[in-house]
């Protein structure tokens, strides 16, 4: 009988995957069958940046070739750049 692994790619083994440390184990979902016994408690990996009190919106926005490769020949950080623009012509505070 073959060991049925759905969730590893092929050729991965066991040995290679990360032991979880205490900590993991304290903040992860903890489930006995399909029933929940305790709920996940933040992330199992290192946090990241900290919550923002106005996060900015995903949009989709069609722009003319020659605004968004200009934007984009000043390097990285680009898009903050488009967002900076916008507000000085609505005239908003930063």
């Amino acid at each position: 009988m073959t060991e049925n692994k759905p969730n590893l790619p092929a050729g991965w083994d066991d040995d290679d995957l990360p032991e979880w440390t205490d900590d993991q184990f304290d903040r992860a979902e903890f489930r006995i069958g399909d029933k929940l016994v305790r709920p996940a408690d933040g992330t199992l990996t290192r946090p990241g940046r900290p919550k923002s009190d106005n996060p900015k919106q995903q949009v989709t926005l069609r722009l003319d070739r020659a605004v968004l490769e200009g934007f984009r020949a000043t390097g990285p950080g680009w898009q903050s750049r488009i967002n900076a623009e916008l507000r000085k012509a609505l005239k908003l505070k930063d």
